[in-house]
């Protein structure tokens, strides 16, 4: 799941810490941003606020356990998205979750439409 081919995952974007990012064992390999198995080169820095509490140590893309540490690739690096703030993404499944909410809120009006 990379944000670069999901456009409704928004990244957090805050400046970038000292803390490098983790990824889990199914993200490890890829670079955060572009999903690329090609040429890890840069460590991924995270906010200070990403990494901490219940989400330090977690996958910067998926939210599991980290297993390994988070890389961009040699593309991302030389474009200079590792400069572009905090990779991790903070809205997984966001657009799913307003999916069913908008369903209940249309099934509430259908209801009290017939109703009357």
């Amino acid at each position: 799941m990379s944000s670069k081919h999901l456009h409704d995952l928004e990244l957090c974007g805050k400046p970038a810490g000292a803390t490098v990012g983790r990824v889990c064992e199914g993200c490890e390999g890829r670079c955060v941003l572009c999903d690329s198995f090609v040429r890890q080169m840069t460590p991924a820095r995270v906010c200070d606020e990403c990494d901490f509490g219940t989400l330090r140590g977690r996958c910067l893309v998926c939210g599991k356990d980290g297993a390994a540490d988070a890389f961009y690739c040699q593309e991302c690096t030389l474009l200079g998205h590792c400069h572009d703030g905090c990779p991790r993404v903070v809205n997984v499944g966001a657009s799913r979750i307003d999916q069913v909410y908008q369903a209940k809120r249309q099934n509430r009006a259908a209801k009290a439409k017939s109703g009357r």
